[in-house]
Formats: structure tokens, C-alpha cells, sequence
């Protein structure tokens, strides 16, 4: 079931990935001589008018190869003009860029049809009130439902837990619901150090709750849907930047990155906690599949779009020398990071040791 649950994800997200690529390239009237989902030897294929689609063995890439892509092809004169290095450096971008994008935009449709279909929510319901603290001294208990703070309505406890971490020291109006009766309450959340999802310790208010539990299943209409699977995304993108930068300061411990066995092995653990869970962890893959393929590394799609933001203010592009030298350069560290990634995992399965948290 993991290797399985594994291969559809990660089967699913390459071909999204490569299907950018394709579509672009026969968009800018690119030939595309092959598209195949993995690297090695051919498993299966057809050759579908000038393109070969094959399914090859090793299953954690795949790319889009195209006419006058590889320095040194031979191309005809009646040719040029559908050869990849004869495009603009527009249409090259475009064809680039496309296949991360891609990966951004499929994890925003997948949050949409989880927002369509329903997604559970945690209800604003006091499950416990801890001693001494601001809601104790403002009488809140047990079972109390928050209903509004400062006249705006609060239907998740993200709502009402966001609003309080951003007012430390200011007097906030709760609304609360007691069994029949609706009780106003003004509390002054206190301002307390705590670690963020990053160990970095931040100042922001609190009140001393914790939740119930209880959930609820929340649907959005289309619209909203929309709007929230596109939120979603966007926060999502921005932490995973956030956090490259956070391992490249090493506030993040390096031991935490992961490979293809983590992956695989979090595809089947999301698998069996059901389809919600599963295509969740897809969009967030997809998401950092998209990131992490725009970083400036030569030979992930981010390089090429340096060289060919440096051939766009140059008016030509660099020599093949330069090019050669900073692919073999990014080839380096893309082998180093795997081979860690494997590292990690494979450590992670001799000492059972789980990422840190």
C-alpha cells in the first residue's frame, strides 16, 4: 500500500510537472521528440505522431525532450524554426517556467475541490482553561463557545487564535456562547514568549485556552472555494521559502531533510488516514516540488531561467563553456543533497527516529 500510495503521488505530480513543459512547448510550435514519466529504461511507450510517450523505470523524475534542447543537435534548415535554441528567450521562459508553475497551480485545484467537498474545521470551543491565566481571571470555562471578538465573527479557532497572538496587552471584547445564554467578556491577552513552527521563540498574545476538539465539516461554495484554495497555496509557498532560508541559516536542523524513502513512507501513512489526508499531502509535495524547482541551481528549471535571464539583458547567451561548467556545478550540489536526503532517511529507519519537530 505505501509503495503504491507512493508511485500514484508521485507519478501524479511529475506528469503535472512535465505536462507544463509539453503544453508550452507545443503552445511556442516546439518539436517534442519524447515525454516520459521517469528516467532509465523503457518500460512502455508509443510514438503518437512526432512524440514518443514512454513510462520508464525509475520512478522520481521525468522530463520533456525537445528539438535543439541538447547542445550539439543536428537540425535541419526546415527545421530551425521548431527547435527549442532557434525560440526567443520568451518562449524559451515560457516553456521553462511552466512545468513549476504547473505544480503550483495543480496543489491550488487540488484545495479546491477539498474546500468544495468539505474539510474539517476545529471549532472555537474552550476544552480546557488553564490556571492563573487572563480567561481563568475573566471567568471562561469549560464547554464556553466564542462566538465574536470585537465584533467580528469567529467560526475556527485559527480565527480566534490569530486575533488574540496579534493583540498582547489589548483589552479584546469576546462574545460568548454558554449553553442558552450569550455572555459578553472583555479579556487582555498577556504577552508570552513561545516557539514558532520553526523552534524560534515569538512574543505574541495569549489567553491560556486550549480546544476541544470538536470539528465541524466546512464547505465553501465554488467561489470561495476558489479564493481559499488559492490562499492556501500562496501561504503554503511561502513557507517553503521561508524555510530554505530558515535550513540555509540553520535555524531548521539539516537533519530534517528528506528523500524519496520519507516521502514514500509519509505517502502511505497519509494514504491510510484517508483520501483528505492523502491529496493534502500531494498539494503540499506539489507545492515543493514547484518551489524548489525555481531555485537558481543549474540543471533544475530555476538555472535555466537564470541563463536565460542573463542571455535576455546580454542579448546573447553564454558561451557553452560557461554553461557546461555551472550545469557540472549544480549537478555537484544536487548529488550532495540527494545523497543526504538518502542519508537522513535511511538513518531515520535504523534509529526510528522521527523528524524533528
Amino acid at each position: 500500500m505505501t509503495f503504491l500510495s507512493a508511485i500514484i503521488l508521485l507519478g501524479i505530480l511529475i506528469f503535472v510537472h512535465e505536462l507544463g513543459h509539453f503544453i508550452f512547448a507545443k503552445l511556442m510550435n516546439v518539436k517534442v521528440l519524447k515525454f516520459s514519466l521517469g528516467f532509465g529504461p523503457r518500460i512502455l511507450g508509443k510514438k503518437i505522431g512526432e512524440t514518443e510517450y514512454v513510462i520508464s523505470a525509475v520512478p522520481l523524475g521525468g522530463y520533456v525532450k525537445m528539438l535543439g534542447e541538447e547542445r550539439g543537435d543536428e537540425i535541419s534548415e526546415d527545421e530551425k524554426t521548431r527547435a527549442y535554441n532557434f525560440q526567443s528567450v520568451w518562449k524559451r521562459l515560457s516553456i521553462v517556467i511552466s512545468g513549476p508553475v504547473f505544480n503550483i497551480i495543480f496543489a491550488a485545484i487540488l484545495f479546491m475541490f477539498m474546500y468544495l467537498s468539505g474539510v474539517p474545521t476545529l471549532l472555537p470551543e474552550v476544552g480546557e482553561v488553564l490556571p492563573n491565566s487572563p480567561a481563568a481571571s475573566a471567568g471562561l470555562v469549560k464547554g464556553d463557545a466564542i462566538t465574536e471578538i470585537n465584533g467580528k465573527s469567529i467560526r475556527r479557532w485559527e480565527d480566534m487564535a490569530g486575533i488574540i497572538n496579534k493583540s498582547p496587552r489589548i483589552t479584546l471584547r469576546f462574545k460568548i456562547k454558554r449553553g442558552t445564554d450569550i455572555i459578553d467578556m472583555p479579556i487582555t491577552p498577556e504577552k508570552k514568549a513561545t516557539p514558532n513552527i520553526f523552534g524560534e521563540n515569538k512574543e505574541v498574545g495569549l489567553i491560556g485556552i486550549k480546544p476541544s476538539g470538536k470539528v465541524s465539516i466546512e464547505k465553501q461554495t465554488p467561489a470561495g472555494a476558489v479564493v481559499r484554495g488559492i490562499i492556501k497555496t500562496w501561504e503554503l509557498s511561502e513557507l517553503t521559502l521561508v524555510s530554505i532560508v530558515k535550513l540555509i541559516q540553520r535555524i531548521i536542523p539539516a537533519e530534517t531533510i528528506g528523500g524519496p524513502i520519507l516521502i514514500f513512507q509519509m505517502a502511505g501513512q497519509q494514504a491510510a488516514q484517508g483520501p483528505l489526508s492523502f491529496f493534502t499531502f500531494m498539494a503540499v509535495i506539489s507545492i515543493n516540488l514547484g518551489i524548489l524547482n525555481l531555485l537558481p541551481i543549474p540543471i533544475l528549471d530555476g538555472g535555466h531561467i537564470l541563463f536565460l535571464g542573463i542571455e535576455a539583458v546580454r542579448r546573447r547567451p553564454l558561451s557553452d563553456k560557461a554553461i557546461m561548467i555551472a550545469q557540472k556545478v549544480g549537478l555537484a550540489i544536487i548529488i550532495f543533497l540527494m545523497v543526504f536526503a538518502f542519508y537522513n532517511d535511511i538513518m531515520r529507519l535504523i534509529t526510528g527516529k522521527t523528524i524533528p519537530q
